[in-house]
């Protein structure tokens, strides 16, 4: 009732998303060109025990990101008045994951060179800063001496409300929070110019997922002991809500499009929601279609906005992540040395038509079950993985043969140089030796690094 005893109007509710609405977040711009982003999730660790550095104190990870504010601008990024990431002027963030990983996204540029010279010289700036506090920058795809019941999470909202939803999901979710405390991983970005080249570009990208994460196994080593895994960071994503990750099934169509990719993300849950006041709180267990048809009832009854078709986007953690680019996150991290390997491998197959359509007939046969067969084993097989009756070894090393060709076409055209043929290399030595970087790290854990934290850290850190 209001002032006057009269009823009170309801609440006026914004218009539903329609169905541009809906793929607007995938429609690129007509002037849009192929650039080239690169994500790198670091721990910050104590050189000598490898165990990762608190967020609280002088020496934490708060006071590192305040560092890197004073010294080099930007814009600040707060969670209920906490630090937890920078915007620099040149257009990189450093940003915190739950456990206090530091993760460098780079802007997005036009050629792999610039992108690997421009990460490596932010990563050792920040590999410099770090090492003021008494610390270590470890790059890769695991914090390898770290056990999630004894981390401290970065005090953000949204994870303690995701940590939520995985307990509530049960026993598919009980990897949500080794990823969340643990994984690091090294991830591309590459842009579509056109929903024809959205198609032949994701296609083909979801399909080389599996081959290329078995190639780059690279986690042998958690909670300091080596027991035969591989990938550890792989085995646990196969327990974080498989309904969100892993394989894209529209996406190894043929023909399939935005409009497929929309259809498939509103049949998907939402984890959480940000409310009007800033605080969040967990999304209905409903498909996102059933909250456009009968809105958010544990509230006011409104439906989603854009903002929340956002956020449901972002809580989708595909092998490709499909949004304004295609995010390739399905390998683990490479050693920092060959920390260019990753994005010359995909530069060189979805940046080159005929190396892409080459892969694309390469892998098309294979199904979603057989997809998700393979990555389930790969973690403790590696290049020993069977794709469908294929081996991923033979699979692995057309698909180098091809990025090869890729890049040296773009070399070519004068939009490379010579060198970036070079970062193949570390992919080659591996399918020569059939040795991982895992089985190497492995073999190096038990002889030279003689299990020790202090020499692991020395050897693979910034």
């Amino acid at each position: 009732m209001n002032a006057a005893g009269a009823p009170r109007a309801a609440a006026a509710h914004p218009p539903p998303l329609s169905r541009a609405d809906l793929r607007a977040p995938f429609t690129p711009p007509a002037d849009r060109v192929e650039r080239i982003g690169l994500e790198v999730e670091n721990g910050v660790v104590d050189p000598d025990t490898g165990l990762a550095a608190p967020y609280e104190g002088p020496g934490g990870i708060e006071a590192i990101l305040r560092a890197v504010l004073a010294e080099r601008g930007g814009e600040p990024q707060f969670d209920t008045g906490r630090l937890t990431g920078v915007d620099l002027p040149d257009g990189v963030r450093i940003t915190l994951e739950h456990g206090g990983q530091l993760e460098y996204s780079s802007a997005p540029v036009a050629g792999l060179d610039r992108a690997v010279t421009e990460a490596r010289a932010m990563l050792e700036q920040l590999a410099e800063l770090v090492g003021r506090f008494g610390l270590a920058l470890l790059p890769g795809a695991l914090l390898p001496f770290d056990r999630v019941e004894a981390m401290a999470w970065v005090p953000m909202v949204r994870g303690a409300v995701m940590r939520e939803h995985f307990a509530r999901i049960g026993a598919v979710g009980s990897g949500a929070r080794r990823v969340m405390a643990l994984s690091l991983s090294t991830q591309v970005h590459l842009d579509y110019l056109d929903e024809r080249d959205f198609t032949e570009k994701l296609r083909m990208l979801m399909a080389a997922s599996t081959p290329v994460a078995a190639l780059f196994v690279n986690s042998p080593i958690s909670g300091g002991r080596s027991n035969g895994m591989l990938s550890h960071r792989s085995r646990d994503w196969l327990r974080m809500d498989p309904a969100r990750c892993g394989v894209m099934p529209p996406a190894l169509r043929s023909g399939v499009g935005i409009g497929d990719v929309v259809d498939w993300a509103l049949e998907r849950p939402m984890i959480y929601r940000r409310r009007p006041d800033g605080s969040y709180r967990l999304a209905p267990e409903r498909p996102f279609a059933a909250l456009l048809r009968e809105g958010f009832e544990d509230e006011d009854g409104s439906p989603p906005r854009y903002e929340d078709w956002l956020a449901h986007l972002s809580q989708i953690w595909t092998a490709v992540r499909v949004r304004g680019t295609l995010e390739l996150r399905s390998g683990d991290g490479p050693p920092y040395r060959h920390l260019a390997a990753m994005p010359a491998l995909w530069t060189g197959l979805g940046y080159h038509p005929e190396s892409r359509a080459a892969a694309w007939e390469l892998l098309r046969g294979f199904t979603a079950d057989e997809h998700r067969s393979a990555a389930a084993a790969l973690p403790s097989e590696g290049l020993r993985t069977m794709l469908g009756g294929e081996r991923v070894l033979d699979l692995a090393a057309e698909l180098v043969r091809l990025a090869r060709a890729g890049l040296r076409a773009r070399v070519d055209a004068g939009l490379e140089p010579e060198r970036v043929l070079d970062h193949l290399d570390p992919l080659d030595e591996v399918l020569d030796t059939r040795r991982t970087f895992a089985e190497q790290c492995a073999d190096r854990w038990e002889g030279d690094l003689r299990r020790e934290p202090r020499r692991y850290v020395a050897e693979f850190r910034v």
